[in-house]
């Protein structure tokens, strides 16, 4: 028998820092699922990955109390940011520039984040990561 569906939620935790502590906490035991358990299977799960990158995580979770994680790859901005070495994206982008990217390192993060976006190719996957470029004031060089 199928095991009846109490919802979804999306957080946005540090890989290998899940901790009870706000706002992970608060979040899974108002839903009814087992913290100490969840962070242990989320630190698992993202112990390969950079420590402290963020990780967008969806949660399901059922009427049994238990649960089903999908993490995914880090945002683009995270890995556009540390490759530009940068700190936070322009305050105004398209008319200032705060940091440049070379190509080969636009298509490493694009390869990096392949199975999270809607591309059917490297090169279209190249061209949504140099719009999330263009968006935070870094030239591609």
């Amino acid at each position: 028998m199928a095991k009846k569906l109490a919802g979804k939620m999306k957080l946005q935790i540090p890989a290998g820092q899940a901790n009870p502590s706000p706002p992970v906490g608060p979040a899974l035991g108002q839903r009814g699922i087992n913290i100490m358990e969840f962070c242990k299977a989320f630190n698992a799960k993202t112990q390969e990955m950079e420590q402290g990158a963020p990780c967008p995580t969806e949660i399901t979770y059922y009427q049994d109390k238990s649960f089903t994680m999908d993490i995914k790859t880090p945002p683009a901005s995270y890995f556009l940011k540390k490759a530009a070495k940068l700190k936070s994206g322009a305050n105004n982008p398209g008319r200032e520039t705060v940091g440049t990217v070379t190509a080969a390192q636009v298509k490493e993060i694009a390869e990096a984040k392949m199975k999270d976006l809607n591309a059917n190719d490297v090169e279209a996957a190249m061209q949504i990561i140099l719009g999330s470029a263009r968006s935070m004031g870094i030239e591609v060089k």
